[in-house]
């Protein structure tokens, strides 16, 4: 089950009330300054004294637990090398194992080895005796852990699959009845409801980014995208599908007789104390209507370009771009790569009582404080280039436009950063030098683009080594040959690269968590003075002569030198997007320290 022997572990906590402090600093595990200043703390913050030790660097956060361990006679185990069985887990339901902050983690002949955040609460305890009706044995874990593995082992796939069948059961061979679909929306048993609610816990619960509802001919299939990967979960019966898009639509407003043509809307819902905007999107197929459930968490707080994971050469370098009073500021990538959150947080930056701000956008994604803020309604003819250009007459020292989509849209934002307004917008491309050539393809013409553009920012999202189970990684004959030449024979060898085997933090893939890899293109006199010229080739020459640039390819093949992610995945973006600027040579790598957080 884990890495390590598990040592038998006392079976009944002791009933003597422990003073921490006191035993540590006995034990000399601590000073008495340490204590009284630890004391002191705990009285001001509330917090607990081991966490108020730990944070004042007066005792390691392992060494503290190895310590009561030792002194309650229990083994200390550390979750993330434990390998668990959902069968095992599930024997204590999830309410109780949070409320007891206990969680199963062994099953024999023996009984069940349950590991708890205090093995010393004697009522907890008894409770689980009563509840698992097993010979129990307890286990020191830490508290924080024990939460994270309760968020992961506990998802609702089977909850969703028997909710799905109740709902099959329901509807039977007939059609659905929308009136009684509509006359249940006051009803949180109906099993629609329920099944919805669940599908929408467990994906804010593994913080996933979009629901993808699938009907095919015999079953329904429900993807969640999580870390830009989908995970799959399949459910019997297409009727379920019906249901649940019929349901959807009555939440978005949207025309439920309508299944022949696609259609867009939006709600939100309560999650878990979290406000969730939800964008759907439905598509006819041949078995009935896709839906593609987009998720925001309007509760999570906008990040600041500190945050963001920048290097801090392209931090510096892109805040005083958009700081300029005039100019384009564009961000690309391709979809889910994290440009609107780079827009927000540049708008962030610059959010100031003195300065006037309109974005123009489909959908707004964030609601923001003293921006005016456009929805773009192309029914009613209320499209970007008609927002446009009458925002220009509003008086705005900063506009934001949700996508550069076509001709008419570009010249007008060029020509009012050419007139003194401060324009940010995306675009879908590959790198930044692949920037120029793109807008030239929509039709806008050299000099407006060489008088306009301030800077360019492309940028992807790669997938984190997971922290919990990472390892040492060997790199295949063809890996290592491919990254001799592109960075050289020396740095490879003398680097740690990493995987992840996969644990339970990382749901068994051996990521977690994304960290943004970016590229920051400045324009200058020579760059600027090719592309006046319209001369494609000459702008890419004078990218590649660039002091300091470091393209999207080089940057993550650095962040897989550093361990931070695979090379798996640094070979998904290196590989492709510096084709045409293969002139810049590896010398131009900039070294990361492998403590980089995003």
């Amino acid at each position: 089950m884990t890495e390590a022997t598990i040592a038998p572990a006392k079976t009944k906590p002791r009933a003597k009330k422990l003073r921490l402090g006191d035993l540590l600093r006995e034990a000399g595990v601590i000073t008495e300054e340490s204590l009284h200043e630890a004391l002191a703390l705990q009285k001001q913050t509330g917090k607990k004294l081991g966490r108020v030790l730990a944070e004042i660097g007066a005792v390691g956060e392992k060494e503290l637990h190895e310590f009561l361990a030792k002194h309650l006679g229990v083994e200390y185990l550390d979750l993330s090398g434990v390998n668990l069985d959902s069968d095992t887990v599930t024997q204590l339901a999830e309410v109780q194992a949070r409320r007891l902050r206990a969680l199963v983690l062994q099953s024999d002949e023996d009984g069940l080895l349950v590991g708890m955040a205090d093995p010393n609460d004697i009522i907890a305890y008894d409770e689980l005796c009563r509840l698992l009706k097993k010979p129990v044995r307890l286990a020191l874990v830490k508290e924080s852990d024990l939460l994270q593995t309760i968020d992961v082992v506990y998802r609702r796939t089977d909850e969703i699959s028997a909710l799905a069948a109740e709902v099959r059961q329901q509807l039977g061979e007939g059609q659905i009845d929308i009136d009684d679909l509509m006359a249940e929306d006051g009803s949180e048993d109906a099993p629609v409801i329920k099944l919805l609610q669940s599908m929408f816990k467990d994906a804010a619960q593994v913080k996933a980014s979009d629901i993808h509802i699938e009907p095919e001919e015999f079953v329904l299939r429900i993807r969640q995208r999580v870390d830009g990967v989908l995970q799959v979960h399949v459910i019997d019966g297409r009727a379920v599908s019906t249901a649940l898009v019929t349901r959807l639509k009555l939440m978005s407003g949207l025309d439920i007789s309508e299944k022949r043509l696609p259609q867009d809307g939006r709600f939100s819902i309560l999650v878990n104390d979290s406000t969730l905007d939800v964008r759907m999107s439905t598509l006819p197929v041949q078995h009935g209507e896709a839906v593609v459930l987009r998720l925001l968490d309007n509760s999570a707080n906008l990040l600041s370009l500190e945050e963001l994971g920048m290097p801090e050469d392209i931090r510096v370098g892109f805040e005083s771009m958009i700081e300029k009073p005039g100019g384009m500021v564009l961000v690309t990538g391709p979809t889910g790569s994290g440009k609107t959150t780079t827009l927000y947080s540049a708008l962030n930056h610059v959010n100031l009582p003195a300065t006037k701000i309109i974005t123009v956008e489909d959908p707004v994604e964030y609601r923001l404080g003293r921006i005016n803020q456009v929805q773009i309604n192309p029914v009613i003819g209320l499209n970007f280039s008609r927002v446009l250009r009458t925002v220009l007459r509003h008086d705005p020292d900063v506009i934001l436009v949700g996508e550069m989509r076509d001709r008419e849209t570009v010249d007008i934002g060029l020509r009012a950063a050419m007139t003194g307004h401060m324009v940010f917008s995306t675009l879908h491309t590959v790198s930044a030098a692949a920037t120029v050539s793109r807008l030239r393809d929509m039709g806008a013409p050299g000099y407006l683009l060489a008088a306009a553009l301030s800077a360019i920012v492309a940028q992807r999202l790669v997938r984190r080594v997971c922290n919990s189970c990472k390892e040492p990684a060997q790199l295949s004959d063809g890996q290592r040959a491919w990254l001799n030449a592109q960075v050289g024979v020396e740095r490879v060898a003398g680097a740690q690269f990493m995987r992840g085997r996969g644990c339970n933090y990382c749901f068994l893939t051996g990521y977690r968590g994304r960290i943004g890899v970016y590229e920051l293109l400045e324009m200058d006199p020579q760059l600027t003075a090719a592309i006046q010229r319209e001369d494609l080739a000459g702008s890419l020459k004078a990218v590649a002569k660039k002091d300091g640039y470091v393209t999207l390819g080089q940057r993550v093949l650095d962040y897989a030198l550093a361990g931070i992610t695979s090379i798996e995945e640094a070979i998904r973006i290196a590989g492709g997007p510096d084709e045409d600027i293969d002139a810049i040579g590896a010398e131009q790598h900039t070294d990361i320290e492998p403590t980089c957080e995003a």
